[in-house]
């Protein structure tokens, strides 16, 4: 099982929501300004999300 682990210290959501555009399993969405985590369990660690983060705030873990 993945955990998805969001540093909100990091992330500016309102700025940049592409990891939310771009997670197919849609685990991460877009709530207003701030990126939310849906369905954690459902994320395959393909780190796509990773991979556009421009200030490294999304942090990827399998458990």
């Amino acid at each position: 099982m993945a955990k998805v682990i969001i540093d909100y210290e990091k992330c500016d959501g309102a700025d940049c929501g592409e990891c939310a555009d771009v997670c197919s399993m849609e685990v991460l969405v877009l709530e207003g300004d701030k990126i939310e985590i849906k369905c954690s369990e459902e994320c395959s660690l393909c780190e796509v999300c990773t991979d556009v983060c421009p200030n490294d705030a999304i942090k990827l873990e399998n458990s």
